[in-house]
């Protein structure tokens, strides 16, 4: 199997006054937390969002697997809907001493170009900000960080800089070449 090498960025928030709000977009917009963990639902996310962008990491996971981490106290999923339709979500998983990590963040693609993706990253980042008021006994968030790559979409890192995330750490490393899953087999062309 070939490999190609993919560039991994790291970035973050030190603080809540780092991040740039972003204007909402026209229309029935909304962003609502999952609340019930649901392996389904957060299944066809990851499947939805990032099938053309090759997220195969969580492929693999059986449904016990989805169950025990969207259990995990702190680990919020909120969700954009555009007039009542999934149209990309932002998860949330608290670390120690006060980090918060996006471990995910997306669009589906045909709502990609609508001016949804910086609200949404607005949105999540200050919900990762205000995550210990959610759970009680949670050491308040003092980071908030995100890893994007070259193989995410091609106005990813540019949104993370314009909502104040600052680049930390950079890494080269080769991966290999995988076809583009989609959501289901053959959703998008390689």
């Amino acid at each position: 199997m070939s490999s190609v090498p993919v560039t991994t960025w790291s970035l973050e928030q030190t603080s809540p006054a780092d991040l740039l709000p972003a204007a909402a977009p026209e229309g029935d917009v909304r962003i609502v937390r999952a609340e019930v963990p649901s392996p389904e639902f957060s299944r066809f996310l990851y499947a939805s969002v990032g099938g053309d962008i090759r997220w195969t990491d969580r492929l693999g996971w059986t449904y016990a697997r989805w169950q025990e981490y969207l259990e995990r106290p702190g680990v919020e999923t909120w969700v954009a809907y555009d007039r009542g339709t999934p149209a990309g979500y932002v998860e949330l998983e608290p670390q120690d001493d006060g980090v918060v990590e996006i471990v995910y963040f997306g669009l589906i693609p045909a709502f990609r170009g609508r001016r949804v993706g910086g609200h949404l990253l607005a949105y999540g980042t200050a919900r990762a900000w205000d995550l210990a008021e959610r759970w009680p006994g949670r050491t308040p968030t003092k980071r908030v960080w995100l890893h994007t790559c070259s193989k995410d979409g091609e106005h990813a890192m540019d949104n993370y800089l314009r909502r104040g995330f600052k680049l930390f750490d950079t890494k080269v490393e080769p991966e290999p070449e995988v076809a583009t899953p989609g959501p289901w087999p053959g959703a998008y062309p390689a």
